[in-house]
């Protein structure tokens, strides 16, 4: 059953290392191409650390007004913007068509590191004698940094970019939760969408943390493979031979509206958004978390859609690849949800962080529309701790509606969303 009220999505843009746009995201996942490889955005000679899902031939000024916008963007906000574009175009929504002031964003952000050929004059002004100087920072630092700079790296700068771009004067907000922050969003907007306060809102996230010092913090975590063999096949989510994370980097937007207003422009409805549940799992100590969390966002998710948990037609699970959060969320997935086959997206493109949940989510729609699950890569061997219903070697081609579509973090936050075909 349907109802104008119903929260909807009509348009999907996405740039990831497997490719950029709809058409081109989805046609991998259907043939199975990763997305992973080895760095090239800087020099990994010296780390133990030497892949990741990177975006490549971006081309930010196909998706901007005016090239001179991109000198305010870093490498998120020109990824956001360029999904948030895509978003629009697959939507067939212009500005003119739409109420200024019922128009919001809401996307997810990771903290931005300043590229380092942009800063190393501040920092070589303060060493004196090879050394460096923290109190000159204010006065020698400060006069060699371009007065601009702090602006590109606020997180909440690529939502602001967005709501520019077309003019939504409607609710902006940024979510900075780390792997949870775009379902977040997503959950957000749609409570935007349903307490009236828009018609249409553009949800989702973006993040690159293709830096040195990222890299070089997440080896000294001891979070990622170290691997050198084949990149594509490092990342192996629920898999016996699993050994750590790869990172990735990538941006997903969603355009969700009130059915009402998508009925009356008669856009292609691709979606429903039928439920979510957002919660955190407290951590005393050391203690390691125990799952908690998660379950109870999938169970207040399907609460909200009035769904039993038997109705699920596939997971698609956070999946890191980490032999310790994989087997905790096997064991939450497998106590609610036995028997549903589930799909671990970040085995093509990573975590993208803050970008990963609307990516994942973003597969998942299109999965409903065709009719076919994507098969999760390098899935060889399973694990007694991981007893799930993982596709792999071939796409499933029997989907059954709704999807949910999880994320967690480390630190104990949770989120869960359903989504639905169109009618």
């Amino acid at each position: 059953m349907t109802s104008p009220e119903d929260v909807v999505i009509t348009g999907v843009g996405v740039v990831s290392p497997i490719g950029t746009g709809r058409a081109d995201f989805w046609a991998a996942l259907c043939r199975g191409q990763s997305g992973i490889g080895r760095i090239k955005a800087f020099d990994t000679s010296s780390l133990p650390v030497r892949i990741a899902g990177e975006v490549d031939g971006f081309q930010p000024k196909d998706y901007v007004s005016r090239p001179k916008q991109l000198k305010l963007m870093c490498r998120d906000a020109r990824l956001g913007v360029a999904a948030a574009e895509l978003a629009r175009q697959d939507a067939g929504i212009t500005n003119a068509q739409l109420d200024p002031e019922r128009v919001g964003v809401v996307l997810g952000a990771d903290r931005i590191c300043a590229p380092l050929e942009e800063s190393q004059e501040s920092y070589r002004g303060c060493i004196v004698d090879g050394r460096f100087r923290f109190q000159l920072w204010g006065s020698a630092g400060m006069a060699a940094t371009y007065p601009l700079s702090f602006l590109k790296l606020l997180p909440n700068m690529i939502a602001s970019h967005i709501s520019i771009a077309y003019d939504a004067r409607g609710p902006n907000n940024t979510i900075h939760q780390a792997e949870v922050s775009s379902l977040i969003a997503v959950s957000e907007a749609a409570r935007v969408i349903r307490r009236g306060s828009a018609d249409v809102m553009l949800a989702g996230g973006a993040s690159s943390e293709m830096d040195p010092f990222d890299c070089a913090r997440r080896c000294v975590m001891g979070i990622l493979s170290r691997r050198q063999d084949d990149p594509a096949a490092v990342m192996r989510p629920f898999d016996a031979d699993r050994d750590g994370q790869v990172w990735g980097e990538g941006a997903a937007v969603l355009v969700l509206e009130s059915r009402r207003h998508a009925e009356a422009r008669k856009a292609n409805i691709l979606a429903r958004l039928l439920g979510w549940g957002i919660t955190c799992e407290t951590r005393n100590g050391n203690r390691r978390l125990q799952g908690t969390g998660l379950h109870r966002a999938m169970t207040t998710a399907l609460r909200r859609a009035k769904l039993d948990a038997n109705r699920v037609g596939h997971v698609n699970a956070h999946g890191l690849s980490t032999v310790g959060d994989d087997a905790l969320e096997a064991k939450v997935i497998h106590s609610l949800t036995p028997d549903a086959p589930v799909l671990a997206p970040k085995s093509y493109f990573g975590n993208a962080g803050a970008a990963g949940g609307a990516m994942e989510l973003t597969t998942s729609i299109l999965a409903l529309a065709a009719r076919l699950v994507p098969a999760t890569l390098n899935y060889e061997r399973a694990d007694p701790k991981c007893p799930l219903q993982v596709v792999h070697h071939a796409p499933l081609c029997s989907v059954h509606e709704p999807a949910m579509v999880l994320n967690w973090t480390a630190i104990g936050q949770s989120a869960a969303v359903v989504v639905a075909g169109p009618n």
